[in-house]
């Protein structure tokens, strides 16, 4: 008998192993359910001066993943990076590399950060036509394929897309700058998504992007997110290991 336990709940799940647990014997909206979420904090907060000691404070803090909110002042009002930074960081780091592109025409670049090491490309459904031909460009080159909306478009736009995605990315705030306070209403497209995933059964992660801290991050998990994206929450931590602690709701 496989026992799991999560936040203090044992559940059993019959005679197999984790692995095949995970992959074959139930639907993965029942596997999220008991999971803890990934914490993955945004380089926007950090400092751009040393980008290194920012992903090494991610590392040594128990995060998983290393966001990287790619803006092109165009789509957002803020410009920040581009392929060559996640290029120069993946040599120094083996954590998971989700590169949120905030960008127009994002097919433009995609490949770009599929050579660089991206891990995770999530581009905005507002931002692109041809939303399935981009999913399978990222996943032809091996990695993992968002769909992310703002805060007034409607998970109806990236509903067709569902089966071809490995990321929904909720933004919680207007996207383009950092600290700013998380919309609520917004964490109702995260339940709907929640639902959605069950009655088909897919396998989407469903993340939540703006505004997150210790205070909010109970209600994000509360509507069922998978990953949490967290800058300036991070960033401004005194104890960072504590924080990521309490995000995943540990303490």
């Amino acid at each position: 008998m496989q026992e799991i336990v999560y936040r203090g709940t044992l559940k059993r799940y019959g005679a197999c192993n984790v692995d095949k647990f995970r992959l074959y014997k139930t639907p993965f909206y029942v596997y999220y359910s008991f999971m803890e979420p990934v914490i993955a904090p945004s380089l926007l907060s950090a400092d751009f001066s040393d980008f290194f000691s920012a992903v090494d404070s991610i590392k040594r803090a128990h995060a998983e993943w290393v966001h990287f909110d790619v803006m092109d002042g165009s789509f957002v009002p803020n410009l920040t990076f581009g392929h060559k930074l996640v290029s120069d960081l993946r040599s120094k780091s083996d954590l998971t590399f989700d590169v949120h592109l905030m960008v127009e025409r994002p097919e433009r670049i995609v490949p770009h950060f599929i050579e660089a090491g991206a891990d995770n490309i999530t581009f905005h459904v507002e931002a692109s036509v041809h939303i399935q031909h981009l999913l399978s460009m990222i996943h032809y080159g091996g990695k993992k394929a968002g769909l992310s909306i703002v805060p007034t478009t409607s998970i109806a736009a990236i509903e067709e897309a569902l089966p071809f995605m490995d990321i929904a990315l909720i933004m919680t705030v207007n996207p383009g700058f950092s600290g700013q306070n998380m919309i609520p209403q917004c964490l109702e497209k995260v339940k709907k998504l929640v639902k959605m995933r069950e009655d088909r059964g897919l396998s989407f992660q469903i993340s939540v992007d703006g505004g997150v801290h210790t205070t909010t991050a109970r209600q994000c998990i509360e509507a069922g997110a998978d990953i949490l994206v967290t800058g300036s929450g991070f960033f401004d931590a005194d104890d960072k290991p504590a924080l990521i602690q309490k995000l995943k709701g540990r303490i």
